[in-house]
């Protein structure tokens, strides 16, 4: 697999030399864009097993923190994005100490009323976010030193360079103690509480990790369409960042990326039919979750597993690296 990874980052970063068409820029950055989301609910869902509903509204934060600043204070790109990313992490921080004391059902009722909560703010504030009229006139981030990002291409490697950032935040979760941790935590949280784990403390940062990645996907997601509206930030999109990665397949490093632009190439190529796109999703989930619960990536593990070599023995823990 580790073969897979670097031909597939080739791959990526040699596509602006052989593909010029604005069109599949579009698609494909919009793409990555998603999938930097999708890692953050991989990090809150797929390790420690909390379905947040409100993810959306964190991109939303993102989104909006780089537009309203960028139009409204005339600040630059760089510190509106980290002024965004910060925001989301400080109201997630906030927004835990209360969800993160329910469990289950609970949890994503609780987040899914302070996403709408959110988008009504973005919707409503006419003054502040323009209402559904949004904000136009978004800026493209300045330059540093020589290199300029006002081409598309040039556009797509920054996005590109933060979707590789978002999935080594993700891998070094998952494979460091915290992340053995926040899967302690979704085994058992109250075994984890007896042997001494502290169990608030953990969920508080995945969560935190989260919104993070949810905010920079959002930052992105604004300089690069340089219009929004507050549907950027509507329970609908964090639905279909959960079909994202559910399709892909939870808890892996592989799983949000393809599972984004799987469906993000498909979404495009039943455009015409777009008023049916979830009569067409709904039975292709359904039969995932059937027959394949871990996913495309889970998916092709158990193919691999089934093929491998008889008498062949390794450890899970090796096993799990090496298939993501």
């Amino acid at each position: 697999m580790r073969i897979a990874w670097i031909a597939s980052a080739v791959v990526a970063f040699a596509l602006p030399l052989v593909i010029h068409s604005p069109y599949v820029y579009s698609v494909i950055s919009t793409g990555y864009i998603m999938a930097i989301a999708v890692y953050g609910m991989n990090i809150i869902l797929g390790y420690t097993g909390l379905l947040s509903l409100g993810h959306a509204a964190f991109f939303g934060i993102g989104a909006y923190a780089v537009a309203l600043l960028e139009t409204k204070a005339q600040w630059s790109f760089w510190p509106a994005l980290l002024a965004g990313c910060a925001a989301a992490v400080l109201i997630g921080y906030l927004v835990g100490l209360i969800s993160l004391r329910t469990r289950g059902n609970y949890f994503a009722i609780f987040t899914a009323a302070i996403g709408v909560m959110i988008s009504t703010v973005f919707t409503n504030w006419q003054d502040l976010t323009n209402g559904n009229i949004g904000v136009i006139g978004i800026g493209r981030p300045p330059s540093i030193g020589s290199v300029s990002f006002e081409s598309p291409a040039a556009i797509y490697y920054l996005i590109l360079v933060a979707l590789i950032f978002a999935m080594a935040v993700c891998a070094l979760v998952r494979y460091s103690l915290v992340g053995r941790t926040l899967r302690a935590i979704e085994s058992n949280e109250d075994l984890a509480r007896a042997i001494g784990i502290d169990v608030m403390r953990n969920k508080r940062l995945a969560f935190m990790l989260s919104t993070f990645l949810a905010a920079l996907g959002g930052g992105l997601f604004a300089t690069f369409l340089r219009v929004l509206g507050p549907d950027v930030s509507g329970l609908d999109r964090t639905f279909d960042m959960l079909l994202y990665l559910i399709v892909g397949g939870l808890g892996t490093i592989a799983g949000p990326l393809i599972g984004t632009l799987l469906l993000a190439v498909i979404s495009q190529l039943i455009q015409g039919f777009a008023r049916y796109q979830l009569l067409i999703y709904g039975p292709l989930l359904v039969l995932l979750v059937m027959f394949f619960p871990g996913g495309i990536v889970g998916a092709f593990n158990a193919v691999r597993k089934r093929f491998a070599p008889r008498g062949t023995t390794v450890a899970p823990l090796v096993a799990e690296v090496r298939s993501n």
